[in-house]
C-alpha cells in the first residue's frame, strides 16, 4: 500500500512513486537500449511473490526480471 509504479514507454524507464511523493518518482529500471538493464518501450509490469518485477519489454521482445528491494 502507498507504493506506484509505472511503465514510462516513450522514456524507457520503470519509475516508483511512494506515499508522500509529491512530485519525484525514483527511475528504478530502464534506459533506452538492448543491454541487460536497458528497456525500449517498456508496456506491462508485474510482481512475483518473492518480490521480484518483470517487465514486458515491447521493442526488445524479451521480459526482464528485476530485484525490487
Amino acid at each position: 500500500v502507498g507504493t506506484l509504479y509505472v511503465a514510462d514507454s516513450f522514456n524507457h524507464r520503470v519509475m516508483r512513486w511512494t506515499q508522500g511523493d509529491k512530485k519525484h518518482g525514483t527511475v528504478i529500471a530502464g534506459g533506452n537500449g538492448q543491454g541487460a538493464n536497458q528497456l525500449n518501450s517498456p508496456y506491462g509490469l508485474s510482481f512475483d511473490r518473492h518480490g521480484n518485477l518483470y517487465v514486458s519489454d515491447r521493442n526488445n521482445h524479451r521480459v526482464q526480471r528485476f530485484s525490487i528491494e
